[in-house]
């Protein structure tokens, strides 16, 4: 078996979301960790934008192969590793899973990614990123409102639940209130206590600083 070796940095959300695939998944991985903001940022070093050359995290090394961009990864993942599956059979509820990760993944967390408030002066970086975590998660509480059950869409883990639980986080970072939105705290609460969502929380990995840590 190839070994598989994620790059992440513990707070990073999209990081997180394929360490949740991994865990959920039983896929045995090593983690090398990118610190985002040391020394200018490990990811701009030129040895990491060989692997990665949008300077981000995660990236994803299984044997010599190379895989980025989160959502993507979640994919390759379900594809590669069927067992415990991430998305339904049934192609509506698919659809409707890979509508959820969309509205997080391209709608929210851009917008509130470090790259993104670095434009802005210190002081205006954190209405900015409230203003469209609280939009993102508006539209999210609507549709979960009919889509689930007792996680994301109905009573399964899928590729949704791996996206939600680490924008929530971010959420609370920039002192969004979870609890306004009934049905998306619901979901958290059921999910947050499943091993691979406890193992994959930033507070659990090698390079959370010793305060933050579980």
């Amino acid at each position: 078996m190839s070994t598989v070796v994620l790059y992440s940095y513990f707070r990073s959300s999209c990081s997180w979301r394929v360490r949740i695939a991994l865990e959920f998944k039983e896929i045995e991985y090593e983690y090398k960790a990118v610190h985002l903001v040391k020394g200018g940022g490990q990811q701009n070093a030129d040895d990491y934008k060989i692997i990665n050359p949008m300077a981000q995290v995660p990236s994803l090394t299984i044997g010599d192969k190379v895989f980025t961009q989160s959502v993507a990864i979640l994919e390759y993942l379900e594809e590669s590793y069927p067992l415990k599956p991430l998305l339904p059979k049934d192609g509506v509820i698919r659809f409707k899973v890979r509508e959820i990760c969309e509205i997080i993944g391209s709608g929210i967390q851009p917008l509130q990614n470090l790259a993104v408030l670095k434009q802005f002066e210190e002081s205006k970086q954190k209405d900015w990123a409230a203003k469209w975590i609280f939009k993102g998660l508006t539209a999210l509480e609507k549709i979960l409102e009919t889509s689930s059950g007792n996680y994301c869409v109905g009573d399964d883990v899928t590729m949704a639940d791996c996206c939600l639980i680490p924008q929530l986080y971010n959420a609370r970072r920039f002192d969004v209130d979870v609890a306004q939105f009934p049905n998306i705290a619901r979901v958290e609460k059921n999910l947050e206590v499943l091993e691979p969502f406890v193992k994959a929380h930033p507070s659990r990995q090698p390079d959370c600083p010793p305060e933050l840590s579980a």
